[in-house]
């Protein structure tokens, strides 16, 4: 079936889902710095582990069976090989990025936590270039400049005054290099199967990789209330399910290179409903790097004019 294209459309559905992202990181920030009650309610609060936990887990259970009704149970199997790719992209990539973003949000900032975490795409051209799957322009060694640059003054390290956390700093920095490889690593089974095939297998994957290290029982044994449980299940479906049919609808009418660089919004609502909500302060300097980074994001992304090579990113799973 051919979708007919309308550019303006798809521009709406990759904002509104940037929005919902950036929204996720505020509600998280809030149940971490007990600016909802849920914190408060049980025997223990919900940690950075136990959202991203649920967010996966709960996603795969509405997933799972709305793919297998509307597609059936063998259009969505995967050889062996593929299996296992995306199971080890669920962990090192989905799992891992996830929980170490939410703890960079509770032990520093939602601004800090996602501009490093943006660092991503400057990782994956660096990995690319490496590899001589891509060169290494002046425009390109100009954005890695830029995003490090950037990076330094968002967080505060050129002399704001600001007191950093070097668990949350380096938990972010973490969940950049995570997000690389979950790009690099998942590029492959994108260029063979369909965006949410590779969805539905590699957030069974982490949701695997959860079980093990955090059993079921672990989570019953700490007695969450019958409100976490609803939070939980809300923030499964901001954070995943909604945004992420937004961004695959947007991605019908756009083309890549347009659609990733137009997810660099993320950031900035994130920062500003952050701001809003929370009352998070963005100093200048930390002003001046979000832009410096976010203007290094779109020079690394955008395709080269003379070789037509474009960096493949996969929207992050915030």
């Amino acid at each position: 079936m051919t979708i007919r294209k309308h550019p303006v459309r798809g521009y709406l559905y990759i904002a509104l889902a940037t929005l919902l992202w950036g929204l996720a990181a505020s509600l998280g920030r809030a149940v971490f710095t007990g600016r909802l009650p849920l914190t408060g309610e049980a025997l223990h609060p919900i940690a950075p582990l136990i959202l991203a936990q649920s967010r996966t887990s709960l996603s795969l259970l509405v997933l799972l069976p709305v793919l297998w009704l509307r597609r059936g149970g063998r259009a969505l199997a995967l050889p062996a090989g593929d299996v296992g790719r995306a199971f080890l992209l669920g962990t090192l990539g989905v799992a891992a990025s996830n929980y170490l973003y939410y703890l960079a949000i509770q032990k520093t900032s939602v601004a800090t936590a996602i501009i490093l975490q943006y660092t991503a795409p400057v990782w994956v051209l660096l990995y690319m270039i490496g590899k001589g799957r891509q060169r290494a322009t002046l425009r390109r060694i100009g954005a890695v400049g830029l995003a490090g640059v950037g990076s330094s003054l968002a967080i505060g390290a050129l002399g704001s005054g600001l007191r950093l956390n070097l668990v949350g700093v380096v938990a972010a920095l973490l969940a950049a290099f995570s997000f690389a490889f979950y790009n690099v690593a998942g590029h492959s089974l994108l260029e063979r199967y369909d965006r949410f095939k590779v969805l539905l297998w590699t957030l069974m994957g982490a949701a695997l990789f959860w079980i093990i290290l955090n059993p079921p029982w672990k989570i019953v044994a700490a007695h969450y209330t019958r409100e976490q449980w609803v939070f939980l299940a809300a923030f499964s479906v901001l954070s995943v399910l909604a945004p992420f049919s937004c961004y695959f609808a947007g991605l019908q009418h756009l083309e890549p290179t347009s659609a990733i660089v137009a997810s660099c919004l993320e950031p900035v609502f994130s920062i500003l409903i952050a701001a809003i909500s929370l009352g998070e302060v963005v100093r200048p300097v930390q002003g001046l790097g979000i832009v410096v980074v976010l203007a290094a994001i779109v020079l690394v992304q955008m395709p080269d004019r003379r070789t037509h090579e474009v960096l493949t990113v996969v929207e992050p799973m915030e």
